[in-house]
């Protein structure tokens, strides 16, 4: 049990937005960064990288995209993902061709597809044309298609998988499409991690998954699959853990399985940490008054001005429960529905569960209250 003391800053203070909250991080560029950002606001972060970024930078692919661009003018060059425009300019000039695929660039009309390709296209000394505020694939294609295509020839930079429908929607104008493959998306690099956060989720000891890319959602599903428990993630992102995703085209996946993520008005980490530490604690964070104190109920943790504890998975399920009715009364088989899920377990368990609560709580023991016959409550005002 931690513990510590103050005397003029209250517990929520001292703790921070995100303490008692577990938080999954599913990125694998910026990892660090994310979970970095996340520590420093109070969370404990479980990581498990979906994917694994295979550069091509000495791939025959890669070299004869680049010789095709440099085979006739270019009418227009789509950058998709920073790392990868940078990646592709860095390969050019370890070739020796990185002088003549700028020119062949700035000749042309450049699009990229949201901030991150903005600044590398810039940091190579070009500027685009145009950049769509979704951020999406979709409105780089509306934006081409409403110009005539026939006879021009576009190169686009892919961000991890093919853009097969992409690039078939152009050819179908007559245009002369050229797939620029910088890096590939391959399997995790341990997929132990992801066979922990999927167990992690669907037992709710997870508070908030994030995502920064659309491939990791889908990453994610694919992983739960191999597991059979694709169904069981589905229903705890619907339910109790809080999806994050760095934008909408990110959400897009889970969208479209009926899931409701949260997202921040701008594609940044920096804002999604922001918008997790909003909603988070909006969600489950519990400001309950016992014995004339206050009692912050924050994910796993409970605050109070002398205190800071943080309960293990099922204690700070039974809590929970408790808060969501304080001053009711729950009997044990609700407890033990709650808390519990699937997992096997009887009445007794609870009347453990409930001892080593207390004993948790130590000098606050008495915010559970037991009611014979009937089942246990919190001891408190809301």
């Amino acid at each position: 049990m931690a513990t510590g003391t103050g005397t003029d800053t209250t517990a929520a203070r001292r703790g921070g937005p995100l303490t008692g909250f577990t938080v999954g991080v599913t990125a694998t560029r910026r990892r660090e960064e994310l979970t970095a950002l996340l520590e420093r606001r109070g969370a404990r972060v479980v990581e498990a990288p979906m994917m694994r970024l295979v550069p091509l930078g000495d791939d025959t692919a890669l070299r004869e995209a680049t010789e095709r661009c440099l085979a006739g003018p270019l009418d227009y060059v789509v950058a998709t993902t920073g790392v990868g425009w940078r990646c592709w300019m860095s390969a050019a000039d370890d070739w020796g061709t990185g002088t003549r695929l700028a020119a062949a660039c700035r000749a042309a009309v450049v699009l990229s597809r949201g901030p991150k390709a903005t600044g590398a296209v810039r940091a190579s000394g070009l500027d685009e044309a145009f950049s769509p505020r979704s951020e999406a694939n979709d409105e780089l294609l509306s934006w081409l298609l409403a110009r005539p295509l026939a006879g021009r020839r576009i190169a686009v930079q892919e961000h991890g998988v093919p853009l097969d429908g992409f690039a078939a929607a152009l050819r179908e104008r007559g245009a002369e499409v050229i797939a620029v493959p910088v890096y590939r998306w391959g399997p995790p690099d341990d997929p132990e991690a992801v066979r922990r956060l999927v167990e992690l989720t669907v037992r709710r000891e997870l508070h908030a998954l994030s995502f920064t890319s659309a491939q990791a959602v889908e990453a994610l599903l694919a992983g739960a699959d191999g597991f059979d428990r694709r169904a069981e993630v589905l229903a705890a992102l619907r339910d109790d853990v809080l999806a994050v995703c760095v934008g909408p085209v990110c959400a897009r996946p889970l969208l479209e399985l009926g899931i409701e993520p949260v997202c921040p008005e701008r594609g940044r980490l920096g804002a999604l940490v922001r918008t997790l530490a909003e909603a988070l604690p909006a969600r489950m964070r519990r400001e309950l008054v016992y014995e004339g104190r206050r009692v912050v109920l924050q994910g796993s943790a409970v605050l109070t001005d002398d205190m800071q504890v943080t309960l293990p998975p099922v204690l700070a399920a039974v809590l929970r429960a408790l808060s969501d009715r304080p001053g009711h009364v729950l009997s044990r088989a609700e407890l033990l529905r709650r808390a519990w899920l699937a997992d096997r377990a009887d009445e007794h368990a609870v009347e453990a569960a409930i001892a080593r609560l207390r004993a948790a709580l130590g000098p606050h023991s008495a915010l559970i209250r037991t009611v014979p016959k009937r089942g246990y409550r919190l001891a408190v005002t809301v």
